[in-house]
């Protein structure tokens, strides 16, 4: 790998339409006892460390080697490590630099646009928050390597295809924030979980005993679960027995009573409840709508 790779992009005004384009792409490597950051970048991504600097698009930034630190408005100093990346926001100010003693070598890559704006400030990543750490996996270096690839070749709408590989870094990026070194454990026992549930969706199943099977407490079970899908297992389980009896509601001329009964919930009451709960509307109104 050369020590220094860096494109700044003309971007012109139908990249903007697209709601998500990329500014700058790089790599460095940062040599022990090196001044930091360099001279040569464009003005108006140059900081010196007394000054830091504001500015107004977003960046990942991975540090793949070595250490160093990273501070800003929201945070105060941080201690920056092997395979940590962080996050800079448009109108934060901070600052970073590798530690003199190790130096550290750098990727990243700057975007801005409306669906990148909306899509950091849902509250997935924050200015107060920006570090991820253990983020030095093939995956995301991968991810590195195909923009450096696109940006080099500029073949047709290589923005766009850009766009995409970014929001995938980003995906993978809050992968590992919100699931840490053990995503790989993770995803098993959760497959394993809704496969379960999948398979018992017209009986009933006892998420107790599916966390003992999977060999971990109710409790963790249940914590890994709404990590990876938002909602808690019980709440998983009775969302896909609503799905299923949208299917037979449109699908068969069984009554609403025969529908809750085959599904297993303990009353066509409850049943009637709960689908209006989490559709707004029952079980009726769903056939009457849908079949017209």
């Amino acid at each position: 790998m050369e020590n220094r790779y860096r494109k700044y992009q003309i971007v012109i005004e139908n990249d903007k339409k697209w709601g998500f384009y990329i500014n700058n792409v790089g790599r460095t490597v940062i040599k022990q006892h090196t001044q930091y950051p360099s001279n040569d970048h464009p003005d108006t991504y140059m900081f010196n460390w007394n000054n830091g600097r504001v500015l107004d698009e977003f960046h990942i930034v991975l540090i793949t080697k070595g250490e160093g630190i990273y501070e800003s408005k929201e945070t105060g100093t941080i201690k920056i490590s092997e395979g940590d990346a962080f996050l800079l926001f448009p109108g934060i100010w901070h600052r970073y630099k590798p530690n003199k003693r190790t130096g550290w070598t750098e990727r990243w890559v700057g975007f801005s646009g409306e669906i990148a704006s909306q899509f950091l400030s849902n509250g997935f990543f924050t200015p107060k928050e920006p570090i991820i750490s253990k983020c030095n996996t093939s995956e995301i270096l991968n991810l590195f390597n195909r923009l450096f690839n696109l940006f080099d070749e500029e073949t047709f709408g290589f923005q766009r295809v850009a766009s995409g590989i970014s929001l995938q870094l980003i995906a993978e990026l809050y992968n590992i924030k919100v699931g840490g070194s053990n995503i790989k454990n993770l995803n098993n026992m959760v497959s394993k979980a809704k496969s379960i549930m999948y398979k018992k969706i017209y009986k009933s199943v006892d998420l107790k005993q599916v966390a003992l099977d999977l060999g971990v407490s109710y409790s963790k079970f249940r914590i890994d679960f709404k990590k990876q899908t938002g909602v808690s297992p019980l709440q998983y389980y009775l969302l896909l027995k609503i799905e299923k009896s949208k299917e037979l509601l449109l699908n068969s001329g069984k009554s609403q009573k025969e529908i809750a009964f085959e599904l297993g919930f303990e009353s066509h009451y409850y049943f009637n409840r709960l689908f209006k709960k989490k559709t707004s509307i029952t079980p009726r109104q769903f056939r009457t709508t849908k079949n017209n």
